[in-house]
């Protein structure tokens, strides 16, 4: 099964339609619940003079989303399945546990319940668990719930196993008393990032979605980008990548701008396996895009105890990188092949969009300055909220009425409920690796396999970061992996925070590679092409994701880390260096011409090694300074670009029309002429000489 990774946008369109059938109803009961207690702890109105510990907040949270589960996943893991009289059973059981954990929560303090639990504790430490992992198999699918189930057990019987992987052992009800009563495990750093500033963003995301501001990104995409060659590509990288910094999701990214983008890229000449790796990638690249990364980012804050302004302003310059190389290559592929760009007639007027979208230009100014300045990450999405939703009663065509208000409510429940199961779930993992102690264990075994060498330990990682990332969400693996890799590679002397974004990327590349590739594969399914093929194609136009963590983690002058002379020199050398890896790939250089040809392989791969070194400009650990691996990087890329200047010279075609083909000419960019048959793009006819 795979990681349920969609969000449900109207309920109405479920099997059980309409809003006054009893699960919508307790859903939606659940989730007002769950926000009003969000808004009470957060802002800490504390009414009746009451306080609430930390811990007994949490307590009540999750298990108001827990129950919601059972009600939005049935027991196959389809989002608003046919509800049994299991799943109620299962949400009641929810509200039991949760309600005995919560109420016992200073007496479970006071006493020591995570070493010491009372008999009946124990039993009800057992049925919440038990809930959890049932839960996150329904929502996060099979792999997640074995791996999560798997460890979860693992105290039991820590002793047994071979080194390097034994660990201190507890009893089964030892085991199970410390994930539940623990701050360690269920109710660890995982959720308090969800209950501090995780849930605000997803609040956020969601009425900016159903106040418009979904249209009016794509709108603002096609107004910036839409008239140029392979416009439809290049407003499919900005308004996934708008779209996916918000819902923090890629698949569900994929299935809604997808749906809009891949036909309309088919239809202006894009092949069916191009439009869907271009979509994957774009959404992909979301997810790791500020301002607001979905969720991910905010738990990184958390175990790096940092401002979340500090992790976005680390991120800018990667997520970048990442977008810049894939624009690149979408131009290089479109030019290559005559691609045009949208009719001015499908292209909204750029002054039009903003002039009707100013409030969400607002709202986000809003947003980043709260975050950015007033370092209010907590507050800030609810401020937000509340401006965007005071404005929207002011446009005729998107206000608020009760029935789009109970919209945003499911919306949002189904979300959070999809979010909290998950993040329980990998508590457990936390639980486990925190009562065994086997994450110094392996942080050493790691250090002891890579030796003094920096990359292999890098390596090693990467290909760690990338077999878990093949069966979990973007947050649960990350979560995983910065308690068993981080350690590692920040033993290592490597930068903390850019380790941390290292394996948050690494962790993301399962998504566009094969044989996973989930992104690829729901994007493949709206082109109607094959989904090897579009993982494959993914892979090779998202390439630079494979290349960005190590830049940044080997030079933290692109994470900012470094004086500001240091970070624009970087910056630069690095936004030329990933252009030039772009045009590699796709064997031709702007402004110049095709490599196409004799020997061309070799150029390209000549283009992308001088492009990676030229991107790399130092390396403080290993004694390389400015200027050594950008002269090599230089070097390598001249041969290629006077090659590609010298084919894309003037000619013309000695070919005349035959079998109902028709001759267009590129015009000075390509040089050369191409030819179309039907609605299928023009491709360059190997017969060529000088124009006379």
């Amino acid at each position: 099964m795979q990681p349920a990774d969609t969000v449900l946008e109207d309920p109405e369109k479920t099997p059980d339609s309409g809003y006054r059938n009893p699960r919508h109803i307790t859903l939606f009961v659940l989730t007002v619940a769950a926000v009003l207690l969000v808004i009470n702890q957060l802002f800490n109105i504390r009414p009746f003079g009451m306080v609430m510990l930390e811990g007994r907040y949490l307590n009540i949270l999750a298990t108001l989303f827990l129950a919601a589960t059972f009600l939005v996943f049935d027991i196959r893991g389809r989002r608003f399945g046919s509800v049994s009289p299991l799943d109620w059973l299962l949400a009641a059981a929810s509200l039991g546990a949760g309600a005995y954990i919560a109420v016992t929560a200073q007496q479970n303090l006071n006493e020591g319940w995570e070493f010491a639990a009372p008999v009946g504790a124990q039993w009800v430490a057992f049925l919440f668990a038990g809930l959890v992992l049932e839960a996150t198999r329904r929502a996060g699918g099979l792999v997640l719930a074995i791996i999560v189930t798997l460890v979860a057990f693992y105290p039991s019987f820590a002793g047994h196993v071979p080194a390097p992987f034994s660990g201190f052992q507890s009893t089964l009800s030892e085991t199970f008393s410390y994930h539940v009563y623990s701050s360690e495990s269920i109710f660890g750093i995982p959720m308090r990032a969800f209950g501090g500033v995780v849930i605000g963003f997803i609040i956020f995301g969601s009425v900016l979605q159903h106040t418009g501001g979904g249209a009016f990104f794509n709108d603002l995409a096609l107004g910036l980008v839409g008239r140029y060659r392979g416009g439809a590509a290049k407003v499919s990288i900005f308004a996934s990548g708008f779209m996916g910094s918000m819902s923090g999701s890629v698949i569900s990214n994929v299935l809604t701008t997808g749906t809009v983008s891949i036909p309309t890229m088919r239809r202006t000449g894009f092949s069916a396996k191009t439009a869907a790796a271009t979509e994957a990638c774009a959404s992909t690249g979301g997810v790791l895009m500020p301002p607001i990364m979905g969720a991910t980012a905010f738990v990184m804050a958390s175990f790096l105890s940092l401002p979340y302004a500090e992790i976005v302003v680390a991120a800018a310059i990667p997520s970048l990188l990442f977008y810049l190389a894939l624009f690149a290559q979408i131009d290089a592929y479109s030019a290559r092949r005559n691609l045009k760009g949208l009719p001015r007639g499908e292209v909204p007027a750029l002054r039009d969009t903003l002039r009707k979208g100013w409030p969400y230009v607002l709202v986000f100014a809003l947003l980043i300055f709260m975050m950015v300045v007033l370092r209010q990450e907590t507050k800030a999405p609810f401020y937000s909220v509340l401006l965007l939703l005071a404005i929207n009663q002011f446009l005729p065509g998107s206000r608020m009425t009760w029935r789009k208000l109970v919209e945003i409510v499911m919306g949002v429940g189904s979300s959070l409920a999809e979010l909290t199961a998950v993040i329980l779930g990998v508590g457990l993992i936390v639980g486990s690796f925190s009562a065994t102690g086997l994450a110094g264990t392996l942080v050493n075994e790691l250090l002891f396999i890579a030796g003094d060498n920096v990359f292999i330990l890098l390596v090693m990682g990467a290909l760690t970061a990338f077999i878990f990332g093949m069966g979990m969400t973007a947050t649960a693996c990350y979560i995983f992996l910065a308690i068993v890799l981080a350690p590692a590679l920040e033993a290592g002397g490597l930068d903390r925070l850019a380790v941390h974004l290292f394996i948050l990327y690494w962790g993301m590349v399962s998504y566009i590679t094969p044989p996973v590739a989930l992104g690829a594969y729901a994007a493949a399914t709206l082109a109607g092409t094959s989904p090897m093929k579009a993982g494959f194609e993914a892979m090779r136009l998202g390439s630079i994701i494979y290349i960005v963590p190590f830049l940044f983690v080997l030079n933290p002058a692109l994470i900012g880390n470094a004086p500001a002379l240091e970070v624009i020199v970087a910056l630069v050398c690095a936004v030329i260096g990933v252009g030039i890896i772009g045009m590699g790939l796709q064997g031709y250089v702007v402004a110049a011409g095709s490599l196409a040809g004799r020997g061309d392989y070799l150029l390209r791969a000549m283009l992308c090694l001088g492009g990676f070194l030229f991107a790399l400009p130092a390396m403080p650990f290993a004694g390389i300074g400015f200027g050594t691996t950008a002269a090599i990087g230089a070097a390598l890329t001249i041969l290629p670009i006077l090659v590609a200047y010298r084919r894309g010279r003037p000619v013309v075609a000695e070919l005349g029309q035959r079998d109902g083909t028709d001759r267009q000419t590129c015009g000075r960019e390509t040089g050369i002429e191409t030819y179309s048959r039907g609605s299928v793009a023009g491709q360059t006819h190997p017969y060529r000489h000088r124009r006379s």
